[in-house]
């Protein structure tokens, strides 16, 4: 990790303002603003684990909300600090599911259709903010229209031919899931009946999905506000989409260190703000965005893992009772599926 920040450091030294300068810009920040950008933090996070938390709820698990908070920060810093985090982050998230009670199959849907969803609200926020800028207007109304249509078109059929649709993709997908190494894909369309969601815990996981990314780009706005930068929201978010489409083109770099900042400061330059309060406003979002939030989630994991020891004996007690506990399963292979805060967090997914 260390490592990573001084690569990143010499890579974009010249991308950045001057540290000294950016330091005395931060440190003058107003204090509420900085209040309100850490708020907007933490209600991003919050709304990631509600999704994860809602959807255990569907398939008949009840999670309490500060254990939810738990393993979605934890699972945050597995992905962002680890080799192969993403794939380390889906074990342990899938491992904490079971242990609240969780079969396999309800555990994969649960991390498959958060992540489907997640995507789906961070596709919704970044074809929102195209429509308010002129010139992509039209594409964005387009997209958002062709979406909005999909989702509504598949809603539709579910409801009223699900079992025309099982047979449809049954013959279509069926050499596919039958392939050894489609393992993830199979365990997903085996465990689809999982959950027992309405139309109701659609649009309010669709609502929690919007709000994570929509909170996390108001964390940025309130961090350019604190040292003066004032531009658009509209413009915060499309240097925000910039700038996760940067750090997804570095992927060996944790987190998208270096690109992320680099390219949010030069877009915030380019929607026209000076260069060394944008500098500032990026180096603030991002410690409350990236290494708060990773350093939070150390601390959820170390908390977590200090819990497993105290409720060790239990377990071993059962084991000598002859009780079954089940073993927590790896899915390595969907570690594409999370979408817990991608790039940041691979949130995500």
């Amino acid at each position: 990790m260390l490592g990573a920040v001084g690569v990143s450091a010499w890579a974009f030294r010249g991308s950045l303002p001057d540290a000294g300068a950016l330091w005395s810009v931060a440190t003058g920040a107003d204090p509420w603003w900085l209040v309100v950008m850490v708020l907007a933090q933490l209600a991003s996070m919050a709304m990631f684990a509600r999704v994860q938390r809602r959807l255990l709820r569907a398939g008949g698990v009840r999670l309490p909300l500060p254990r939810a908070l738990q393993i979605t920060y934890a699972g945050n810093a597995l992905s962002t600090t680890l080799p192969v985090g993403p794939a380390v982050s889906v074990a342990f998230t899938f491992g904490r599911f079971r242990r609240a009670g969780a079969t396999p199959r309800l555990a994969t849907a649960v991390i498959v259709v958060g992540g489907v969803v997640m995507n789906l609200g961070y596709a919704v926020v970044g074809l929102t903010a195209l429509v308010a800028e002129p010139h992509s207007r039209s594409t964005a109304v387009t997209g958002l229209v062709a979406l909005a249509a999909a989702l509504c078109a598949t809603a539709l059929l579910w409801r009223w031919r699900r079992a025309a649709m099982n047979g449809l993709a049954l013959r279509v997908f069926g050499p596919l899931l039958r392939h050894r190494f489609a393992a993830p894909l199979t365990e997903m369309w085996q465990g689809r009946g999982a959950l027992r969601l309405s139309t109701l815990d659609w649009g309010v996981l669709g609502l929690m999905a919007v709000l994570n990314w929509s909170f996390d780009i108001l964390s940025l706005v309130a961090a350019g506000r604190a040292v003066g930068v004032h531009t658009s929201l509209y413009a915060a978010a499309l240097a925000y989409y910039a700038a996760q489409a940067a750090g997804s083109m570095v992927p060996l770099l944790p987190g998208g260190l270096g690109a992320i900042e680099a390219s949010l400061t030069a877009s915030l330059v380019a929607f026209g703000a000076r260069a060394v309060p944008a500098g500032a406003a990026v180096a603030l979002y991002r410690l409350a965005a990236f290494w708060a939030v990773i350093g939070a989630g150390w601390l959820a994991w170390l908390a977590i893992k200090m819990g497993d020891e105290d409720l060790s004996w239990i377990r071993g007690r059962r084991a000598l009772d002859g009780v079954e506990t089940p073993p927590a399963g790896a899915l390595m292979a969907a570690g594409a599926a999370r979408a817990a805060r991608a790039p940041e967090s691979a949130e995500s997914a």
